[in-house]
């Protein structure tokens, strides 16, 4: 890119403002951004930092669009949630109509102990956009291990926050929630969301990458909380821990758990996750044609879904399943163990 390219083309306006300028969006161009969760708040996230110019996205999620994602995921359409086309890959097709300059790359996966290092790698900033506390924590250990700085999102009902965190700097996540709770906490699923409250928490993170970026940003340990309904926006200083045992004490034991085959009732959609220990590489079309004799199978290429006795599975090539028509893990388990394997 060009200083005239620069300065005349699609990034003119954000050239023109000062704390940018030149040399701030030309370090954008060379930057890569890792966004984890491409649902309300990563769509967001990668619509602005695509639009801002920066030079590589990767954007990783394990699931696909659905119908009811369109309320508050932008980037995606109806066309996606009935072809069921995995949020990373939809919204890489969209996001390279938007800037075809910029390298996106599209990473279909859950984040596990076993490949959240390489999913990292390289990269200078992690955006969170997840949806569950299990993977903050795996997040929180690995930028600390690897000295990346990384920016907590969350919302849910009308409420969201954020809030950077820059490792040996400002608290880290465990700070804030220093262990897992006892009971999830209730999502979305439960509680709704407005999609005008993770707008707000993903163009806050959206921001704070940019000022990271181009070296603009002034570290401190502030999460910043928003209630859109009861029009509040309010700044708290989060303290760090002296005794944390991840920041202080660099004791990664998220990251050092051992990655074992699980399954997780996925909350109001009745439906459960089945992971395996270890990603695999399923023979899809063989799978598809030994599950086409016993019922429906649909496979788009990404995915396959198969219908039989009432309940729905779809299959990711990584051997990863979701089954909808039950939220009893043991008959998932009995379901996958039947027709995917053991």
């Amino acid at each position: 890119m060009t200083n005239d390219d620069v300065v005349s083309g699609r990034y003119s306006r954000q050239v023109l403002f000062e704390p940018i300028g030149r040399e701030g969006q030309k370090k954008l161009g060379g930057s890569l951004v890792v966004i984890i969760g491409c649902g309300a708040l990563g769509t967001v996230i990668a619509d602005r930092l695509v639009r801002a110019g920066v030079g590589t996205i990767r954007i990783v999620d394990r699931d696909f669009v659905e119908l009811d994602n369109l309320q508050r995921q932008a980037l995606f359409t109806e066309e996606h949630a009935s072809l069921r086309l995995p949020k990373a890959v939809a919204a890489g097709s969209v996001l390279k109509t938007v800037n075809s300059e910029i390298a996106i790359e599209p990473v279909v996966c859950d984040i596990t102990p076993g490949n959240v290092e390489r999913v990292l790698a390289g990269c200078d900033i992690v955006m969170d956009a997840t949806d569950n506390l299990e993977t903050r924590f795996l997040i929180n250990d690995t930028c600390l291990k690897e000295g990346i700085p990384w920016i907590h999102g969350a919302a849910v009902g009308s409420c969201g926050q954020e809030m950077p965190i820059i490792p040996g700097v400002t608290a880290c996540y465990r700070c804030l929630v220093p262990e897992p709770l006892a009971e999830p906490l209730q999502g979305c699923d439960v509680l709704g969301v407005m999609n005008t409250v993770t707008g707000i928490i993903a163009d806050i993170q959206s921001t704070h990458a940019i000022q990271m970026l181009t070296g603009s940003h002034v570290p401190d340990s502030t999460l910043t909380f928003v209630d859109v309904w009861e029009n509040e926006f309010e700044r708290f200083v989060v303290d760090r821990v002296t005794d944390c045992p991840a920041c202080v004490s660099g004791e990664y034991s998220f990251l050092k758990k051992e990655t074992v085959s699980w399954s997780t009732s996925l909350c109001g959609r009745n439906a459960v996750q089945i992971s395996p220990a270890h990603e695999m590489a399923l023979d899809f079309e063989g799978l598809t044609a030994s599950l086409a004799r016993l019922g429906r199978v649909d496979n788009n290429g990404y995915l396959l879904v198969f219908s039989i006795d009432g309940y729905e599975m779809t299959v990711f090539p990584d051997g990863r399943a979701i089954i909808k028509g039950t939220d009893d893990t043991k008959i998932a388990r009995t379901l996958y163990s039947r027709y995917i394997g053991s």
